[in-house]
C-alpha cells in the first residue's frame, strides 16, 4: 500500500502561492464591490438631480467590479529590479506587480492587481532581452476555466538565459473561441501596444490584414484612452463605429470585460439616419456618385442659394420714432456673414442681431442710450423678422436633398461645373418623360442609405454636428468619401482611430488609399501604422488567400503568420450540398466555433440542407453555445467575424455575387480569412483562376 504524497507547504510551491494570491485578489474585489453596493446616496446629497447622477455612477461602478468566474483576474506578473532607469516607472524599483484587467486593492488600499493600462504595466508588453526595461522577471499564467494551472517565467535581465517564444502566449492566441470576441490584454504584442498607448490628441490609422488584431487594437486603445483621460472623455464622449449590427454584437463584450461601460456603438447608417426611414436602394453607379465628395459642394451651393440680397430698407418703429436701415447696409451685413463661412443656421440667427445693432448705432447718434435689452427687442421686431425671413430663409435639409434628387433644373444649377449631365441623370430619381410619379413629400420618399448621408451633410451645413472626444472607425475601407465626412463631423474637435484593410474593400466606392480617407475624414495629419504580423489566421490559410492580393490590392504587404501551428487546410470537390454538410460535421468534431460561409444566394439551399441533416445553426452575430456551434454566414456579412473553423462554399459563386470581379475577389479574400484554426474550401464549379494551382 503506497503512502499519500507529503503536502508541499504553500511557501515552497510557486503555483500554490500564485493561486493563493488569486484567491486573495478575488476576495478583495468582492470587498470593493460590497463597499460600492453599501453606499447610501441619501447620506451624500439631498439634491434629487445629483442623487440620480450619483446613483447611475455607483451602478456603473458596481457593474465594473464584477468578477467573471471564467476570466482570469490577472494574467501576468512583473518583478522590477532595485535600480530603475531615470525614464522608467516611478516608484517601481524592487516591486512586484500582478497585471490584470482592472485595478484591485486590499482593505489598506495596497494594490493586489494593477490595471494593464497603468505605466508600471507597460513592460509586460514591451520589455525584451534587448531592452529589459528594468524587469528581472516576467511571469505569464496559464488558466483553465478561470483557475491558474501553469506559469512561465522569463528572466529578462539574466544574460545567461536565451530569448524564447512563450508557449503560454501561443496557446492563448490559438485558444478555440465560442461566443463573442474576447479582449486580448494577455497577448498584446509590442507593435500593437505602441498603437494602443498612443496619445489622445492624434488620429491613428491602422492598416492591418486578416488576423493582425486591428479591431482588438482599436478597442483596447479606447480602453486605454478612457483610463488615461477619464475626466475629459467623460465630458466629450466616445464612440465605436462598425460596419453592421452583427459585427457590433460580436465585439460588444470586449470593453465591458475591461470595466468600460460608457462607450457607445453604432453603424454609419445609425449615425446619419436620425428619424429618417431608409426604405430604398441605389444601383452601384448612383451610390458611387452620391458618395462622391463633390456632392458636398453641390449641397453647399444649394443651401446658400437660399440667401438673397435685400432690395428694400428695413423700417423699425419704436414708439413715435422710425429707424431706417438702408438696403446697401443690410447687404454689407449679409456679405460679411457669408464671407465668415459660419453655418447657415448660425448666420441666420446672427442676422437679426446685426440689423438690430445697426438700429442701435442710429439711436446712440441721436442721443439715446439703448442697452442689450433694447437690441434684443429690435431683433424681435416684426419688420426685422420679416426681412430676415426674406433674405435668409430657413432650410429643411431633407426637403433640400429631395428637391436636388427630383428637380433636374434645380440640380443642374447647383451641380454646374461639378457633375456633368450624365452624372446628374445618374442620381436623379425620375427623369422628365420617364413616366415615374413624382415624390410628393419627405415622408413618402424611399430614401436610400446614401441619401441619408446627403441629408446629414446638408444638416451640418445648416447646423454644426456635435463632436465627440474620440471615435473608433472599424472596417473603414468600405466607406464612401461622404460617409468619411459624416464620421469626421462626429470627431471634428476630437481624434479618431481608423481601422481597416484596403484588400478587404468590398463596396464599389471602397477606399483607394488611407491618405485620401484621412483627408475626407478631416484628419490629414493622422499617422498611418501597418500591422503585418498575423496572430490568428493559420499560415497555410493566409498563404492561400494571399494569392488574390496582386489583383485586389497590388503593392500591399501580405500578412505573415507568426503562429507555430500551421492549422488545418483543405480544398475539396463537393458536387452536392450533402458533401458541404459533411464538411461542417467534420469540423464540428473539433473544439470551438465553426462558420459555414457562402454566397448570399446559396444560403437558403444550405440552410435547408443543414436542417434536413438535423444540424442546428445560428445567424451572424448570434452567440454560439456548447450545443450550437455552427453559424451560417452570408458572404456579405462575414467581414470582421471570426471562427475557429470555416467551411467556405463555392468560391466562384462568392465572386459572381458582386457587381464586378475585383469587388468579388475582395469579398472572397474576406471569406477565406475568417478561420483561426482550420479551413475547408468546397466547390462544384471551377475555382477562380487566381486560386487555381
Amino acid at each position: 500500500m503506497s503512502r499519500p504524497p507529503t503536502p508541499v507547504p504553500v511557501a515552497d510551491d510557486p503555483l500554490a502561492r500564485e493561486r493563493s494570491h488569486l484567491a486573495g485578489s478575488r476576495a478583495a474585489l468582492r470587498a470593493m464591490r460590497e463597499d460600492a453596493e453599501s453606499l447610501d446616496i441619501k447620506d451624500v446629497t439631498a439634491n434629487w438631480v445629483n442623487a440620480e447622477v450619483l446613483a447611475r455612477q455607483i451602478g456603473e461602478r458596481i457593474k465594473s467590479l464584477a468578477d467573471l468566474s471564467d476570466t482570469p483576474l490577472f494574467f501576468g506578473r512583473l518583478d522590477y529590479l532595485h535600480s530603475p532607469g531615470a525614464d522608467r516607472a516611478e516608484g517601481a524599483e524592487g516591486e512586484r506587480f500582478y497585471i490584470g484587467r482592472r485595478h484591485v486593492h486590499d482593505h489598506d488600499g495596497d494594490p493586489m492587481v494593477i490595471d494593464w493600462r497603468a505605466p508600471v504595466s507597460q513592460p509586460f508588453y514591451r520589455a525584451s532581452k534587448k531592452d529589459p526595461m528594468d524587469i528581472g522577471l516576467r511571469r505569464r499564467f496559464g488558466y483553465t476555466r478561470g483557475e491558474i494551472t501553469a506559469y512561465e517565467d522569463e528572466h529578462l535581465s539574466d544574460p545567461a538565459e536565451a530569448a524564447a517564444t512563450s508557449k503560454l502566449l501561443q496557446q492563448e492566441i490559438e485558444r478555440p473561441r465560442v461566443g463573442p470576441m474576447r479582449d486580448i490584454v494577455a497577448t498584446i504584442q509590442p507593435e500593437q501596444d505602441e498603437i494602443v498607448r498612443s496619445g489622445l490628441g492624434g488620429t491613428v490609422c491602422v492598416q492591418g490584414g486578416p488576423g493582425t488584431g486591428k479591431t482588438a487594437v482599436g478597442l483596447h486603445r479606447v480602453a486605454y484612452l478612457l483610463y488615461a483621460h477619464r475626466e475629459r472623455l467623460a465630458r466629450t464622449g466616445t464612440l465605436v463605429i462598425g460596419p453592421n449590427r452583427s459585427f457590433l454584437h460580436y465585439i460588444e463584450q470586449v470593453l465591458p470585460a475591461l470595466g468600460e461601460l460608457s462607450v457607445k456603438q453604432a453603424t454609419v447608417d445609425d449615425l446619419v439616419a436620425g428619424g429618417l426611414e431608409v426604405r430604398g436602394a441605389d444601383d452601384a453607379a448612383a451610390a458611387v456618385l452620391k458618395g462622391d465628395a463633390r456632392m458636398a459642394e453641390v449641397l453647399k451651393r444649394a443651401v446658400y442659394a437660399h440667401v438673397t440680397m435685400p432690395a428694400e430698407p428695413v423700417m423699425v418703429v419704436r414708439g413715435s420714432r422710425r429707424w431706417r436701415v438702408p438696403a446697401y447696409e443690410i447687404e454689407e451685413i449679409v456679405r460679411e456673414l457669408l464671407d465668415r463661412g459660419i453655418r447657415y443656421g448660425a448666420a441666420r440667427e446672427a442676422l437679426p442681431q446685426r440689423i438690430a445693432h445697426a438700429v442701435l448705432v442710429q439711436m446712440e447718434r441721436s442721443g439715446e442710450a439703448p442697452d442689450d435689452r433694447v437690441q434684443d427687442a429690435v431683433a424681435r421686431n416684426a419688420a426685422v423678422k420679416a426681412a430676415v425671413k426674406a433674405i435668409w430663409p430657413p432650410v429643411d435639409p431633407a426637403k433640400l436633398v429631395l428637391r436636388l434628387l427630383t428637380d433636374a433644373d434645380f440640380l443642374a444649377v447647383h451641380a454646374e461645373g461639378i457633375l456633368d449631365e450624365d452624372e446628374q441623370k445618374t442620381i436623379l430619381w425620375a427623369l422628365p418623360g420617364s413616366g415615374k410619379r413624382a415624390v410628393r413629400s419627405v415622408k413618402s420618399a424611399k430614401w436610400s442609405a446614401a441619401d441619408a448621408v446627403l441629408i446629414d451633410e446638408a444638416t451640418d451645413i445648416v447646423e454644426r454636428t456635435h463632436s465627440l472626444g474620440h471615435v473608433v472607425l472599424d472596417e473603414a475601407q468600405d466607406l464612401s468619401p461622404m460617409q468619411y465626412r459624416a464620421v469626421g463631423r462626429r470627431c471634428s474637435t476630437g481624434s479618431a482611430t481608423v481601422l481597416g484593410d484596403l484588400a478587404q474593400g468590398t463596396t464599389p466606392w471602397a477606399t483607394r488609399s488611407w491618405d485620401e480617407a484621412l483627408a475626407h475624414l478631416g484628419k490629414s495629419g493622422g499617422v498611418i501604422e501597418e500591422l503585418t504580423a498575423g496572430f490568428r489566421v493559420p499560415t497555410d490559410v493566409i498563404t492561400y488567400a494571399s494569392r488574390l492580393l496582386p489583383q485586389i490590392a497590388p503593392g500591399l504587404t501580405p500578412v505573415a503568420s507568426v503562429r507555430e501551428n500551421p492549422g488545418f487546410f483543405d480544398v475539396r470537390p463537393a458536387e452536392t450540398t450533402d458533401q458541404v454538410v459533411a464538411a461542417c460535421e467534420e469540423l464540428l468534431r473539433n473544439e470551438g466555433s465553426t462558420g459555414l460561409i457562402a454566397a448570399d444566394a446559396r444560403v437558403p439551399e444550405l440552410a435547408e440542407a443543414l436542417t434536413g441533416a438535423g444540424i442546428g445553426y445560428l445567424a451572424p452575430g448570434e452567440e454560439t453555445t456548447a450545443e450550437t456551434r455552427l453559424t451560417l454566414v452570408p458572404a456579405s456579412l462575414a467581414k470582421g467575424l471570426e471562427y475557429d473553423y470555416v467551411v467556405l462554399d463555392e468560391p466562384q459563386a462568392v465572386v459572381d455575387g458582386e457587381p464586378d470581379e475585383r469587388t468579388g475577389l475582395r469579398r472572397l479574400y474576406v471569406a477565406l480569412t475568417r478561420a483561426v484554426s482550420g479551413l475547408i474550401v468546397t466547390h462544384a464549379a471551377p475555382l477562380p483562376p487566381q486560386l487555381a494551382d
